[in-house]
């Protein structure tokens, strides 16, 4: 029989041991954390120090390469197979713009994949990254679209995930988690199938969590910093464009017998293309052009300048207008861009006779003042823009209409930037305006007038931002 001592004795010794027992099981728990903890903390170190190397000394910013080790670190502490970042755009869509292993395409409406390709990972890849998911679409749209990670350890039994028949592409275990600063989504980092056959756990999406929360800053900077280059490219594009506009432009205005000419070109903040010019085409006639192309920056500011140029090659000794726009539209229609044309008024002025030949290749009707019996006459002609139909349709619809000037009238010619010109509630100023700016100074000469319309146009524009060139020529006949 047990004496009431060696029971007690026995009992100790069993309390010991179950005490002993959970204080090893509890330091192995905290060895796990310890592990974990310095797993993340090396993680980390690691990848701030890589990514501080891509911002260090460099005026430029490669989002792709700071991508890719973010995803490398993501693979490295989740021990997956393969993965990927998704980076949210403007318009809403998320695009692959960082890939490693053979990560499946994951939009809901996944592709054929059993087409034959030279390389498997080079032909999924090609798939991953033609992908556009929007926001709230699948699981990586939700992940976005809710701000909080999806841990999905079993995938082959959730019916979110695509599915494939080809087992280089079967989906076991997703892990994703968004990329957020403060409260705007970036992107969502993805990974799937740990190398190991395990499933990923809660410690993985903490660790990944963790990660993609430093990420976020480094991409939110990155894309500042994208953004800001942007900006610049534009602005020298922008600078270049009116460096090559303004060298289009006259120098001077051309003192001529028996007319007197003006002129004036306010540039827009966006480059537009407006341009004017006065062509001597022999002692007793003098062209006046004015144009508007259609494309912005250097690509239109280069396109005027070959319109200008080959125009004024044409214009020597040319009285008839048509016969120029038609040779400048078959030399151009053949190169320009299909979402490019020009509009363009060209005059030829007959000094001796006071006879004035217009053709018009879809620009603004010119207008003419007769201050003797304070008339206005629209001019018109027919005709289409230059570069937007072959030469046969330009040359059978470009008309050439003849107008008689008298002492005292004025001739304007525009483009839609006066007329378009809006006030800060959204007006126009349109024509009306204009006729009136034209009839007030136009007894006191060409310069009044161009100086009556500048003034005008200011009040009405008033801090309204402007987004065209506005361009006005005119000519007044003395005697």
């Amino acid at each position: 029989m047990f004496t009431l001592h060696a029971i007690i004795s026995t009992v100790i010794e069993l309390l010991m041991a179950v005490a002993l027992l959970i204080l090893i099981v509890r330091i192995r728990h905290l060895r796990v954390l310890y592990d974990e903890l310095s797993q993340e903390k090396e993680v980390m170190f690691g990848f701030i120090h890589d990514i501080a190397e891509v911002f260090a000394d460099a005026d430029t910013v490669d989002m792709d390469l700071m991508l890719r080790r973010v995803l490398f670190y993501a693979m490295r502490t989740t021990r997956a197979g393969a993965g990927a970042v998704y980076v949210l755009d403007h318009d809403g869509v998320l695009r692959a713009r960082a890939l490693s292993g053979l990560f499946p395409p994951m939009s809901p409406e996944a592709p054929d994949t059993t087409a034959q390709a030279a390389s498997k990972a080079h032909y999924v890849e090609q798939l991953a990254r033609a992908e556009r998911i929007h926001v709230g679409q699948g699981l990586v749209g939700t992940v976005a679209d809710l701000g909080r990670p999806i841990l999905i350890e079993d995938a082959e039994r959730d019916p979110r995930v695509p599915r494939y028949k080809d087992e280089y592409l079967r989906i076991h275990s997703v892990l994703m988690v968004p990329m957020r600063f403060h409260d705007r989504i970036l992107g969502v980092l993805a990974v799937v199938n740990r190398v190991d056959g395990r499933p990923f756990i809660q410690t993985d999406l903490n660790l990944l969590e963790a990660l993609a929360d430093q990420a976020s800053v480094s991409i939110h900077f990155a894309q500042l910093r994208e953004a800001l280059e942007e900006k610049r490219r534009i602005d020298h594009d922008l600078d270049l464009a009116r460096h090559i506009q303004g060298a289009l432009l006259p120098k001077y205005i051309p003192t001529l017998e028996g007319i007197q000419l003006a002129a004036f070109n306010d540039p827009a903040l966006e480059v537009g293309g407006d341009y004017y010019d006065f062509v001597p085409v022999d002692d007793d006639h003098v062209g006046l052009v004015i144009a508007d192309v259609s494309g912005k920056g250097i690509s239109g500011a280069i396109m005027m300048s070959v319109c200008r140029s080959v125009l004024r090659s044409q214009a020597r000794g040319c009285q008839h207008p048509t016969e120029v726009l038609r040779a400048v539209n078959r030399f151009m229609y053949e190169d320009i861009a299909e979402d490019m044309f020009v509009s363009m008024l060209y005059m030829v002025y007959d000094i001796r006779s006071h006879r004035l030949l217009i053709a018009r290749a879809g620009h603004e009707r010119p207008l003419l003042y007769s201050p003797a019996d304070d008339r206005f006459t629209i001019l018109d002609s027919g005709g289409i823009a230059l570069g937007i139909g072959p030469a046969d349709n330009f040359d059978r619809l470009l008309e050439e209409k003849e107008y008689e000037l008298h002492p005292g009238d004025v001739l304007v010619a525009y483009t839609d930037g006066i007329t378009e010109a809006m006030n800060p509630g959204g007006e126009e100023w349109g024509l009306d305006r204009l006729t009136d700016a034209i009839r007030s100074a136009a007894p006191e000469g060409a310069p009044a007038v161009i100086d009556n319309v500048r003034r005008r146009l200011a009040r009405f524009v008033g801090e309204s931002r402007q987004y065209d060139d506005m361009t006005l020529l005119t000519m007044r006949v003395l005697k």
